[in-house]
């Protein structure tokens, strides 16, 4: 091996060393809580079930009614996201109040859509899973701690390619060893073979996780790769509502849904992003449970009568709204269904592990330099 070759593979073990020790704490946090966050649409219902499961009993009130349920809970104050599942036995979740930064001042109200109890009322930000999203993407720390995930997002990055440099043998002859674990092999060794053999059959995986999330912290490579894509910046769509005055129709939600379902077929649940001004469009999406992979249909109602303004399939976005809208689903796992949220899961759960045999993997070489050190000072001692 010439010496360039050396000093390289020198150099980026010992980046991989140290970055992966002072990263380390922080990539299992995240690692273990996306993993949560890879399942919370099964989730949630499950630990939760009093307020997200209902009996189906009799007619169902009309969604407006559910919304003014909801509003009446907090003084009135108006809804600004309406979720309502396709499921029979869901409950409606209502959020009201302003968004402000970061969700703070949103309230959430869950409603049973059958006879209009309250099933719960809190605030949006201390949802159980609203806190372990904070402590995945800020460590509970606000600013602060997105600048940290986003600066350890980085140095996984660069451990997974670097990893990638390590794991290759400098002898040719030994790559067949590196495509599997030695299970009978020395206690070190077999922590090697966890830290390397897994560490390369994730790292693909791995790539995409740490890089959708590099683009969920930085708005700027989002912007980039969008603009990339659609060869001008991307923005939200805004639309504004047609109708003039200041009279908004009764029963609107309700129509506004029926309108939905007519316009895209399937099961899935429907999300209303009502605007804080009635000039502007309710944007209303239905993301489809039942499809493979994803399936985001979006349309624009007026904000007064409910008219239908624009219809938005998913296929009919362009490209750079399309990978906006498959940044978060490719980082849970969602993108593919199932199979791709059990991926994620192996995947986090292997991510959480490799900081712990690497420190393994460095302590074992600590021990092993000191005991070299000793040896080479008795033998100093005894020739003395």
């Amino acid at each position: 091996m010439s010496a360039k070759k050396t000093t390289f593979k020198s150099i980026t073990n010992w980046l991989h060393l140290w970055l992966g020790l002072a990263s380390g704490i922080i990539l299992i946090i995240v690692a273990l809580t996306g993993s949560l966050l890879a399942f919370e649409a099964e989730l949630e219902p499950v630990l939760f079930k009093h307020y997200h499961v209902v009996s189906p009993i009799g007619p169902r009130l009309s969604l407006d009614s559910v919304v003014t349920l909801a509003q009446n809970a907090y003084d009135g104050q108006k809804a600004s996201r309406i979720i309502v599942h396709a499921e029979a036995n869901r409950s409606v979740e209502v959020r009201v109040g302003t968004k402000g930064e970061n969700n703070k001042g949103v309230k959430l109200v869950y409603v049973n859509p059958y006879n209009g109890q309250i099933l719960y009322k809190g605030i949006y930000n201390k949802k159980f899973f609203q806190q372990v999203r904070s402590l995945h993407r800020f460590l509970l720390l606000g600013g602060t701690g997105k600048i940290i995930t986003g600066i350890s997002c980085v140095i996984c990055f660069f451990l997974t390619i670097s990893g990638l440099v390590l794991w290759w043998p400098a002898n040719k002859n030994a790559i067949k060893q590196r495509f599997k674990i030695k299970w009978n092999a020395s206690g070190k060794r077999l922590n090697w073979d966890l830290h390397a053999v897994t560490g390369f059959y994730i790292s693909i995986f791995l790539l995409v996780v740490t890089f959708t999330g590099l683009m969920m912290s930085y708005d700027w490579l989002e912007d980039t790769i969008l603009k990339l894509a659609d060869g001008k910046q991307a923005k939200e769509a805004k639309v504004k509502s047609p109708s003039k005055g200041k009279e908004i129709k009764p029963g609107i939600y309700q129509d506004i849904l029926q309108q939905t379902n007519q316009l895209y077929g399937g099961d899935g649940f429907v999300g209303f992003a009502v605007p804080s001004k009635p000039s502007q469009a309710i944007t209303v999406t239905k993301e489809r449970t039942d499809a493979i992979t994803v399936s985001s249909d979006i349309a624009y109602f007026d904000a007064k009568n409910g008219s239908l303004i624009k219809v938005v399939p998913f296929e009919k976005l362009t490209l750079g709204a399309k990978i906006r809208k498959m940044v978060t689903p490719a980082h849970t796992g969602s993108l593919l269904g199932w199979p791709g949220k059990a991926l994620a899961l192996i995947v986090a759960l292997f991510t959480a592990s490799l900081p712990i045999s690497g420190f393994l993997i460095w302590l074992g070489k600590r021990k092993k330099s000191k005991k070299q050190k000793h040896r080479h000072a008795r033998l100093v001692r005894a020739t003395a």
